[in-house]
């Protein structure tokens, strides 16, 4: 019996990459494993399938039964509904650990890192399996992007000295050049409806007795949100009133810029003015220096509930 391999709910393209990186040192080392997915591809991550030639995960949204690892996420929130159903023979992450608990012993990689693929390159290194070229330009790509080409505050020096040797084995010139390629890409919001925009990138944390989502949005230029901040505003409504949230907040990440505009939707602006020492104006702020959900976001806000 196959052993699925997959990334949280809305996956990004560390999810994706790193099930499918993932999935293939574990068949290198004798295990039958298969990468799947929990949610459609962002346009980002379909241009890193396309670049290399790879195939998009099978969508699976159901393991009762199955044996699972599980990839950049260690939260009930962003897992399958029947997770506890599943028998999980390991995380690899690089977030916070989350509320999910295991009935047996498992195998546990998390690194405080920038990205979960650069924690399954150090699985690599440690059970000295080979990347392939194919692969080691996904993950390459993959940590570029949870890096935002090494601005983030969540990056350092493995995320780096990672990428630089995933690019000679893939044998890309200029990592940099392809990273803003793909953030270019990320930046295409013409034709997304509000729903595709706010759930892009977008997971839900379990704070205190309160449910709280958070979406981000990362671009070149924050101009293309101009004529739609009123559609995000209304579809985070929407949002809230669907998963009965407490606040529904979405980043507005400039990588230029270096900072964020957040839009906030919550039955009480204080804890979020509080968290982040601002104040909202028309539900909204700019965060200067802000590029990291998981490290300046949610560390602050959980306290406070």
């Amino acid at each position: 019996m196959s052993t699925y391999i997959f990334g949280h709910t809305n996956p990004d393209s560390d999810s994706i990459v790193g099930a499918i990186s993932l999935a293939y040192l574990k068949n290198q080392l004798g295990e039958e494993c298969i990468a799947t997915r929990q949610g459609d591809i962002s346009p980002e991550t379909e241009f890193i399938l396309n670049k290399f030639n790879a195939d998009t995960p099978e969508l699976k949204t159901s393991y009762a039964g199955e044996e699972v690892y599980i990839v950049d996420f260690s939260d009930l929130a962003q897992a399958p509904k029947d997770i506890k159903e599943a028998t999980i023979l390991g995380i690899v992450d690089h977030h916070k650990l989350g509320d999910i608990t295991t009935n047996t012993p498992l195998e546990c990689w998390i690194r405080p890192i920038g990205c979960s693929n650069t924690v399954i390159y150090e699985m690599y290194k440690a059970y000295d399996v080979e990347i392939p070229k194919d692969i080691a330009g996904m993950m390459m790509c993959a940590i570029l992007s949870d890096t935002v080409i090494f601005k983030s505050p969540t990056c350092t020096k493995v995320d780096t000295k990672a990428v630089k040797e995933l690019s000679i084995i893939a044998e890309i010139e200029d990592y940099k050049v392809l990273g803003m390629e793909m953030f270019i890409v990320k930046s295409a919001v013409g034709n997304a409806t509000p729903r595709e925009l706010t759930t892009r990138d977008y997971k839900e944390f379990s704070m205190g007795e309160s449910k709280v989502g958070i979406g981000q949005l990362e671009v070149v230029d924050l101009s293309v949100f101009d004529e739609k901040k009123d559609a995000l505003f209304e579809d985070m409504q929407k949002l809230k009133d669907e998963g009965g949230l407490h606040s529904v907040l979405l980043l507005l990440t400039d990588i230029m810029k270096e900072g964020s505009q957040l839009l906030v939707i919550s039955d009480d602006n204080t804890k979020i003015e509080d968290a982040f020492k601002c104040i909202l104006q028309n539900r909204q702020v700019w965060l200067d220096g802000v590029l990291s959900r998981k490290k300046q976001i949610v560390p602050f806000l959980q306290p406070l509930f």
